[in-house]
């Protein structure tokens, strides 16, 4: 159902007249969901009201995570727990960075957030109230999690491998060896396009195949897919970091390492592709891959 059927025109005079009308009739909604659904019905337009909705919360949420690693990056304090120590980005790198990430959300993203309505609906999102339960938002962010890892590895892979695609579009993400927040989607518009397909994609593909998903468990993917990213390019680790917990999540211990050294750790989320592929950077792993070359060696001879 379109949000709009909850309200009359006559209510849509200004937003506030719209919550008020639907908080009014709708009494089992809850007090997100009547924001929500008066959105909708104040918009009068569902494109526009996704199209803007999904812009602002990409916005908020991309500079809102990266700065509190601007501010740890200007307090000394925290350099102990900064993976490559005597690599501290210049405030012009931040700033030369975010100009670039803004110009490249406002040209190439823009376009796709725009559109992202029609997909919906040509794709069967639901936009309507009642949202879904958080049981299963939850496990639908799950498997988005894990099959976009996957995308991701094997994009990312490609990438560094063929010559032809690190040179002339994966090779400017590389710019910082030593990432830092804002530089998640410091990148060519084609590999913004590349990786982005396979956040969105994912999800649209799962709501194809089972028409059950609805846009507000996309933006919760989206919001913890950006918190991902970010916190892998922030370039610090830390004792309480989600890793120690997790052994398989990747994090920045893990990310900061192919930066370094331009090969190797390609998942996004994950461990496991670059385990089971023994694509894995850094001196441990260097160490395990002697070793098992010993090991093979001696029971040759």
């Amino acid at each position: 159902m379109n949000s709009t059927t909850y309200l009359s025109p006559m209510a849509a005079d200004s937003y506030w007249s719209s919550f008020e009308e639907i908080s009014k009739y709708n009494v089992s909604l809850n007090y997100f969901e009547r924001l929500w659904a008066a959105w909708y019905a104040y918009m009068g337009n569902d494109i526009l009201a996704t199209g803007i909705m999904s812009l602002t919360m990409h916005e908020l949420v991309y500079f809102g995570r990266s700065l509190p690693w601007i501010i740890i990056d200007a307090i000394p304090y925290f350099r102990k727990y900064k993976i490559q120590h005597q690599k501290i980005p210049t405030a012009w790198e931040q700033w030369q960075c975010a100009l670039l990430v803004l110009l490249s959300h406002f040209t190439v993203e823009i376009v796709q957030i725009w559109g992202f309505h029609p997909m919906c609906q040509f794709f069967g999102l639901s936009t309507s109230v009642p949202f879904p339960s958080i049981y299963k938002m939850a496990y639908q962010i799950a498997i988005f999690f894990v099959f976009e890892d996957a995308y991701h590895y094997w994009s990312h892979r490609a990438m560094h491998h063929w010559s032809f695609l690190y040179k002339n579009i994966h090779k400017i993400h590389h710019q910082y060896s030593a990432p830092f927040g804002l530089a998640a989607e410091y990148a060519s518009p084609i590999e913004v396009m590349i990786l982005g397909l396979g956040t969105v994609g994912v999800p649209i593909l799962y709501c194809a195949i089972t028409k059950d998903l609805h846009i507000l468990t996309m933006y919760l993917w989206i919001v913890f897919r950006l918190f991902q990213a970010i916190d892998a390019h922030s370039g610090y680790e830390f004792p309480w970091s989600l890793h120690h917990f997790l052994p398989f999540w990747a994090g920045a211990e893990h990310h900061d390492v192919h930066h370094e050294r331009f090969i190797g750790n390609y998942s996004s989320s994950f461990r496991w592709w670059d385990y089971v592929l023994d694509t894995e950077a850094g001196p441990e792993a260097s160490k395990k891959r002697r070793e098992r070359k010993l090991a093979t060696t001696k029971k040759a001879q």
